[in-house]
């Protein structure tokens, strides 16, 4: 029978110790341990009475002391791009949430997408003796990512690759691209610009082959000189609009590979007299928290950056856990606002 936790009385310097929660739950301190550890196969009854004595008790579990214990550090290194990216900052806090309730701390860099820094973040993070590493994105290679997993379970983002150790989970940006382009087409846009991201991140090449898809599909000639590639920031989609406009290239619509560079181009727009959506049409990728309140309200496609922060430190902990993670993120769907304008539908080219 387990002892009320009134029992248990804290030591004199008002700190409740592991062994104080033992005595009131009526378990051993090993048994609170483990279940604190998430390694205790316990019955529902042991298990929520250590809960309300550590409820009650007011118990905060030592990470280090558990660490040790465990033969963990409790901490999981994380390696974004740039920590104030407005996209994967979101995937951050999903990170960091899911993790906290598991009594794991996230170690945050940033690589900046050079493979020389990358790997600088994770032998900074290696050294610190973290559990796992999730990796958002990224330039370092397949083979890099599958040694590291060899090392420590290792989650990675905007990749489809496979081995022991290691989960890779990625949206459908293909999809994603071709939906934002079928809805132009719909409106009746033939002649639609595209600002491409970095041609050197997979990601870049799926959403540029998603533009292709959808022209093809509408019976339309895909004209390269209609694209101008950018780095996903915004400056680069200004400079990317800019060069448009100034080839005189004929287009009703633009669609940039994402929300940032479409915030870009529409100060471009703007300078260059244009208004949006009457004279240019403008679509973007990401559905970032800016995007329903700049001017008129950007249409998108959302892409869910903080179930991917979840979803990622979901899969480590089953990682850690000795488990596969069996994980889908959501598919990408269309935000209508009112950047773009529905036009007379002109003749096939």
């Amino acid at each position: 029978m387990a002892k009320s936790p009134s029992s248990a009385t804290p030591t004199h310097d008002g700190v409740v110790t592991l062994g104080m929660v033992a005595q009131a739950s009526g378990v051993s301190p090993s048994t609170v341990s483990r279940i604190l550890n998430g390694t205790a196969v316990v019955s529902p009854e042991k298990r929520a009475a250590v809960d309300k004595a550590i409820a009650e008790l007011g118990y905060v579990p030592n990470p280090i002391a558990r660490g040790l214990a465990g033969g963990r550090t409790m901490s999981i290194g994380v390696v974004t791009q740039f920590i104030d990216s407005p996209f994967y900052g979101v995937a951050l806090r999903g990170i960091e949430e899911t993790l906290g309730a598991a009594g794991y701390s996230a170690l945050f860099v940033s690589g900046h997408w050079k493979v020389a820094v990358e790997q600088r973040c994770i032998d900074t993070l290696l050294s610190r003796r973290v559990d796992g590493m999730i990796i958002l994105s990224g330039r370092m290679g397949d083979n890099a990512l599958r040694t590291l997993a060899k090392k420590l379970p290792t989650v990675v983002t905007g990749r489809s690759l496979k081995g022991p150790g290691l989960y890779a989970m990625d949206f459908d940006h293909r999809e994603g691209a071709r939906l934002a382009t079928q809805h132009l087409i719909a409106r009746g846009h033939r002649d639609i610009a595209h600002i491409s991201g970095d041609p050197g991140h997979p990601d870049a090449r799926e959403r540029l082959a998603g533009y292709q898809d959808a022209l093809a599909a509408a019976g339309i000639a895909f004209r390269p000189e209609l694209v101008e590639a950018g780095d996903y920031q915004e400056d680069s989609g200004r400079l990317a609009a800019e060069r448009l406009l100034a080839s005189r290239r004929n287009f009703t619509a633009l669609f940039a590979a994402n929300d940032q560079m479409a915030f870009g181009a529409a100060v471009s727009l703007h300078k260059a007299g244009l208004r949006i959506p009457q004279d240019v049409s403008l679509m973007g990728v990401d559905d970032l928290l800016l995007a329903a309140h700049m001017t008129p309200p950007l249409t998108t496609v959302h892409q869910a950056s903080l179930e991917l922060g979840c979803m990622a430190a979901q899969a480590m902990l089953t990682l850690l856990a000795g488990n596969k993670p069996d994980l889908q993120l959501p598919a990408p769907r269309l935000v209508e606002r009112d950047s773009v304008a529905s036009i007379a539908r002109q003749p096939a080219r």
